[in-house]
């Protein structure tokens, strides 16, 4: 009877452990965008996916945390996270010396270039400032590639859109010259994509480091070093066994973490 009775008492502890362990999980908000496929976007049901949400999650699994997913528009995305309506944002951004000054990153956790996207059978061919003056040149609001094209096409009519999306659909109706993208998500629209049939990448890649920096990483408050370095080691963790891999195959053909 005594031996019945303490191993209900075993068992019992053991549950309680368990659901302690579960209570006292830790909690976190994930911020990203939600409207830049194939790194973040909405499915029709209203989940939050993309490459950017697989990997945050895969990240938080690896330190033990519950991470709720919270899209933000891009222009206040990183007014979110200071106001901590989350706590740290996975959402392609590069690492510059400007958003250092708001915000810490993580190590990269892919590489980075942007891209000139036109119509198919465009007749541009000078991609300097004397060759795109008066051109009209697109890019989404709030982004290192709005901050190049204003900065090298001074002479060039600017426009520049809430999300990536609606300056794709510019591109696509004829309503741009030329547009600037990070250079993955416009491979993937003009490859996978009914309306970016129509475009196609066009000149260089864009690789100055004053704009794409040291390539994308994840953002956090300045104050959570702790959470930061946390991140960094899940990240060569999930590099090291095969989980970033698993991820960025169902997403790109090349390794984004290397570009190769």
């Amino acid at each position: 009877m005594k031996i019945i009775k303490t191993a209900a008492m075993v068992l019992a502890a053991a549950a309680f452990s368990a659901l302690a362990g579960t209570a006292m999980a830790e909690s976190l908000k994930l911020g990203t965008e939600g409207a830049y496929p194939p790194f973040n976007y909405i499915e029709p049901d209203g989940t939050i996916t993309g490459f950017d949400v697989e990997i945050g999650l895969a990240l938080c699994e690896r330190i033990g945390a519950d991470c709720e997913v919270v899209a933000q528009d891009w222009d206040g995305i990183i007014p979110g996270l200071l106001a901590k309506k989350y706590d740290f944002i996975i959402a392609s951004m590069y690492i510059t010396e400007e958003r250092m000054k708001q915000v810490a990153f993580t190590d990269p956790y892919y590489k980075a270039a942007m891209s000139m996207v036109a119509q198919k059978g465009s007749t541009i061919t000078d991609f300097s400032p004397e060759g795109l003056a008066g051109k009209i040149i697109g890019a989404q609001s709030g982004t290192t590639m709005s901050d190049f094209i204003e900065a090298a096409y001074p002479d060039a009519d600017i426009r520049l859109y809430p999300t990536q999306d609606e300056a794709n659909l510019d591109l696509a109706s004829g309503r741009l010259d030329l547009m600037v993208g990070d250079m993955l998500p416009m491979v993937d629209w003009v490859q996978k994509t009914d309306d970016g049939a129509c475009c196609e990448l066009v000149g260089t890649p864009i690789t100055d480091p004053a704009y794409v920096g040291l390539g994308a990483g994840i953002a956090l408050r300045k104050e959570d070093e702790d959470l930061r370095q946390r991140f960094n080691a899940a990240l060569a963790e999930i590099r090291a066994d095969g989980t970033y891999k698993a991820i960025n195959d169902k997403y790109f053909p090349i390794d984004i973490y290397t570009m190769e």
